[in-house]
């Protein structure tokens, strides 16, 4: 892939740009395999799944600098001024062409963009997530509700200007640090959950939720997670760290479960359990109920699954594999974005053999990745 962005030295965020696709797969299937060592033996390994080498993202996270007058939408440089980088080359093509029209609609808001060595200004970030179906979600990031009356006003010209856009949103961010978003969150707009079907499923989307950005290599990840329970024969799951509900939902679309997710984030719970309301009203196979809790804890009184799906953040899942380890689990499948952690979680669960390994490519051009591991007790 190339990038003039980064060819002009004014982004480095792809720090494998430039390198032949085929050589960046390679190397981090060797990166996988080296870390994993021991843990998993060369016949578990299934071939690496990957799609396009760019254009492939479905979301833009933009900070946004410059001035009223001429903002910049991209990234910070080292001396924390505004760098755009609005036709990023990973863009998929919907979000690529719809961002040229919604930042210019933007501009014309007039909102000044926050300056961060001064201090000041409101508009910290522009994230735009981009559906499958083309439907757009548009979320402002302030560093407080001061101008939310203009971005209320201006709503009518951005959705004639884009009429794929289906949510709007604002989040106040108003401390002085380098976190996305705030606490608070609110949708001017109808619809408050953008719908992105993958793999058999449609999940809603809140502008808070957390989704994998590689639409394609997602659903290869949810489909093969899939195929691993269905042989199993297993009716019944436990999706843990379970998120806006991807995997179980997907899993129980394809055969008959009961599965309960858990996931700390309300929001994050509300939205799995719209989803799992649409997909038995169309498909009542499985049954779903998702919890808000801690993973390591909500079920620890519940008759044990035949299968446990884990899908944590890149800390791994910490005391959960010694739980594990002492349960009588029979299957655990791992989805994993750190092989780092992956290995030190694999090695507290010496009863389990993972059966089946998969790489995902899920983040093109640089050395992050998603791992997919089946373990059996031995």
């Amino acid at each position: 892939m190339q990038c003039d962005y980064y060819d002009a030295d004014l982004c480095r965020s792809c720090t494998l740009m430039g390198q032949p696709f085929a050589l960046q797969l390679r190397d981090l299937e060797r990166h996988v395999r080296d870390t994993l060592g021991g843990l998993v033996t060369e016949s578990a390994w299934q071939q690496t799944a990957f799609g396009p080498e760019s254009h492939f993202r479905n979301k833009a996270k933009l900070v946004v600098g410059g001035t009223r007058d001429e903002p910049t939408f991209g990234i910070l440089d080292g001396d924390q001024q505004g760098v755009d980088l609005r036709r990023c080359g990973l863009y998929e093509p919907g979000l690529h062409d719809a961002l040229q029209t919604l930042t210019e609609q933007v501009a014309r808001i007039g909102l000044v963009p926050y300056d961060v060595p001064r201090r000041t200004g409101e508009l910290k970030h522009l994230v735009v997530t981009h559906a499958p179906t083309g439907a757009l979600m548009v979320r402002f990031v302030l560093r407080s509700p001061g101008q939310l009356g203009r971005i209320r006003r201006a709503l009518p010209d951005l959705q004639a200007a884009l009429p794929q856009i289906t949510v709007v949103s604002v989040n106040l961010q108003p401390a002085h640090k380098a976190v996305l978003e705030g606490e608070e969150e609110i949708v001017l707009t109808e619809h408050e959950t953008l719908t992105v079907p993958v793999a058999g499923v449609s999940l809603n989307l809140r502008p808070d939720s957390f989704f994998q950005t590689n639409t394609a290599v997602a659903e290869q990840l949810y489909e093969q997670a899939g195929d691993w329970v269905a042989a199993s024969g297993a009716r019944s799951l436990w999706d843990l760290f379970c998120g806006v509900g991807g995997f179980g939902l997907s899993v129980g679309a394809r055969v008959p479960l009961q599965v309960t997710g858990v996931e700390v984030a309300p929001g994050a719970v509300a939205a799995a359990r719209q989803s799992a309301a649409d997909l038995m009203a169309r498909n009542p196979l499985s049954s779903f109920d998702f919890r808000v809790g801690d993973a390591a804890t909500t079920l620890r009184d519940e008759p044990l699954p035949e299968v446990v799906l884990v899908n944590p953040p890149r800390r791994g899942i910490g005391p959960l594999a010694e739980t594990l380890e002492a349960s009588g689990v029979p299957q655990v499948v791992y989805s994993s974005c750190n092989v780092e952690s992956l290995a030190r979680d694999l090695t507290r669960m010496p009863t389990y053999a993972v059966a089946d390994a998969r790489v995902f490519d899920m983040f093109p051009q640089t050395r992050h990745h998603e791992v997919l591991v089946r373990l059996v007790r031995e």
